[in-house]
């Protein structure tokens, strides 16, 4: 499947067929995938976190609004978190980058306020999550980011307190009765004329 092929038959699943599971090896390959993913500096500052047991899944549900349903009958939920300990990530920088790297880092977001760091923390994890989308696409896996989350009750089940959970991700095989398939409910997009603009 080309990629264009794949943004256009990909969508945001709202029903899930609980009968039909992801192989072990798409699993793996999707925690490669997102191992990979880039961000500034290659920063890195996130954690990833597959939850496939029925029972852990139950309890993710219960703190996520309306999305409850599909984490339930999802074949795995993934938990995009981005680190929220400021000193947490200094070290793992300094163990882990070059020079120039850290020297990026503190020359020009260190001295920032600490809203201001965690909010680019946030925008190197949504960059996986485009990554990750993406992929699933590709690999003809259904996928649905969910921001409606209560992030404070998935941060008491993730148990790291250096990480706060930003976005959950469900993924599997769409139910054929989803009524939101583009085959039933088309993609809506702004035109070409309307997003593109060539210099």
């Amino acid at each position: 499947m080309s990629f264009l092929t794949a943004m256009q038959e990909r969508y945001t699943t709202k029903k899930y067929d609980n009968s039909k599971k992801i192989s072990s090896e798409k699993i793996a390959e999707l925690k490669e995938i997102l191992r990979l993913s880039p961000s500034s500096i290659n920063s890195q500052p996130w954690k990833f976190t597959f939850v496939s047991d029925i029972e852990t899944k139950k309890k993710f549900a219960e703190a996520s609004f309306f999305n409850a349903p599909k984490i339930e009958d999802c074949d795995t939920l993934v938990v995009f978190s981005r680190i929220d300990n400021i000193n947490a990530f200094e070290k793992q920088i300094n163990d882990n980058l070059p020079e120039g790297a850290v020297g990026y880092y503190n020359n020009f977001l260190k001295e920032k306020p600490a809203s201001e760091i965690k909010s680019w923390f946030s925008d190197q994890t949504y960059l996986a999550l485009g990554v990750f989308l993406s992929a699933c696409g590709v690999m003809e896996i259904d996928a649905t980011p969910m921001e409606g989350i209560e992030p404070e009750k998935y941060n008491n089940l993730l148990g790291d307190k250096n990480y706060t959970a930003l976005v959950g991700v469900c993924i599997g095989y769409r139910d054929e009765d989803d009524g939101n398939m583009p085959s039933k409910n088309p993609k809506s997009r702004l035109t070409l004329e309307e997003v593109i603009k060539n210099i």
